[in-house]
């Protein structure tokens, strides 16, 4: 009886103090309150496209469907694959290019 109190009482000194939960602590959140708040508090962006490799595809197929046509009406003999080759060194510079925004 006398060894477990003893046991108990070592133990006790040598717990260390729980730390802080830092999932509690408030530093910089945002709290929302609405659905509407919370799409205002995680839109961290403002604006900014953070990913535009993922609408290259898309803007690629658009920029060569309105410039194929000049293309074509500009250089008539040349075959589809020649005019690509020129619409690819143009879309490279394009403003239109997510990747040069």
């Amino acid at each position: 009886l006398n060894k477990s109190v003893k046991r108990k009482e070592a133990l006790k000194e040598k717990e260390e103090p729980i730390p802080e939960n830092l999932n509690h602590v408030m530093t910089d959140v945002e709290v929302a309150q609405s659905v509407e708040q919370a799409i205002e508090a995680l839109d961290i962006a403002d604006g900014v496209d953070m990913h535009p490799e993922k609408r290259v595809k898309a803007a690629w197929n658009a920029f060569e469907e309105g410039r194929i046509a000049q293309m074509r009406a500009e250089n008539p003999s040349l075959r589809l694959s020649q005019i690509r080759q020129m619409l690819r060194k143009e879309w490279q510079k394009s403003p239109l290019n997510p990747l040069n925004q």
